[in-house]
């Protein structure tokens, strides 16, 4: 049997990644969301860095409990039992 093939850069090819990017969701503690109840993407809290992915966008997760970043199909949810408050 053979081993699956391995990028010859030592680098994950940006079919991989976007197939990796497309599954990925992300849950959040309520203490993660800014005060207005939202996170950008892309997020340290994802791994990733902003310089090497796409353009910074502000995604409503404390409405909803969840929300989709429209570049990467990452989903931030709450984790289950969290709530966002919002008010103060």
């Amino acid at each position: 049997m053979r081993d699956r093939p391995q990028p010859r850069s030592g680098k994950l090819c940006p079919q991989l990644i976007e197939k990796i990017m497309k599954n990925s969701t992300i849950e959040l503690l309520a203490k993660d969301l800014n005060d207005q109840g939202g996170v950008y993407c892309p997020s340290p809290l994802a791994g990733m860095k902003t310089w090497d992915t796409h353009p910074k966008v502000y995604l409503d997760v404390g409405r909803t409990g969840e929300a989709k970043c429209p570049y990467c199909s990452t989903v931030y949810k709450l984790k289950a039992g969290e709530h966002f408050g919002g008010a103060h």
